[in-house]
């Protein structure tokens, strides 16, 4: 596993199994792999409040894991290429956090 890999993988078990907010995001990126969608479309669909959703979203952009087209408010949120490259590692992670 390279660097890259490995810290890649790190972070998002950090990101999703070693936060509060980890659960949510592994919804937030699970949406987006089926669909591109906007903060208000992933808010609706994950029974959200939207400040709620924008707080997640922020905090996945700014990690990396997810990137944006668009302006703020109308910008529609999709997995990164370093996600999609490396999704398997986040599948691992969900498998883990599901036997606990």
């Amino acid at each position: 596993m390279s660097g890259n890999a490995r810290s890649l993988k790190y972070l998002l078990g950090w990101l999703i199994a070693g936060t509060r907010g980890g659960p949510t995001r592994a919804k937030i990126i699970l949406s987006l792999k089926e669909t591109p969608q906007n903060a208000n479309q992933l808010a609706t669909q994950l029974k959200m409040d939207y400040k709620t959703m924008r707080h997640h979203l922020e905090v996945l952009e700014k990690n990396k894991i997810i990137t944006s087209v668009g302006d703020r408010y109308g910008a529609t949120y999709f997995l990164s290429q370093v996600m999609e490259d490396n999704y398997v590692m986040f599948e691992e992670i969900m498998s883990k956090i599901g036997k606990k």
